[in-house]
């Protein structure tokens, strides 16, 4: 009877070290892929979801002048397509005009 139980228990013992080796496998797996994942992803975004940010200060004098330049362009273009497409032009061309004269950040 002994023998047949000290004969099961090395049985299990086997099985055991082999469940233990697949997850050890698996974990290390697991590791290697974050590992990798992290150095391929982009940078993470602040708190805010922010890639960049700029003082209040900063941002109030953007829109300010945003405002100020689509104002002067719908009182002194005679117009309406030529200001339609100037306004339109001044938004796409803005956060491009903000990076170069305010430059990036982190």
């Amino acid at each position: 009877m002994s023998k047949e139980r000290a004969r099961r228990r090395a049985e299990r013992l086997v099985v055991e070290e082999r469940e233990k080796a697949a997850r050890a496998r698996k974990v290390a797996r697991r590791q290697r892929r974050r590992t990798l994942i992290r150095k391929l992803a982009p940078p993470r975004l602040g708190r805010d979801g922010r890639l960049y940010h700029r003082s209040r200060r900063q941002r109030i004098g953007i829109v300010i002048v945003a405002a100020i330049a689509i104002a002067a362009v719908w009182l002194f273009i005679p117009d309406t397509a030529l200001r339609i497409l100037l306004t339109v032009l001044l938004v796409l061309a803005a956060p491009a005009l903000v990076v170069v004269v305010l430059g990036r950040r982190s």
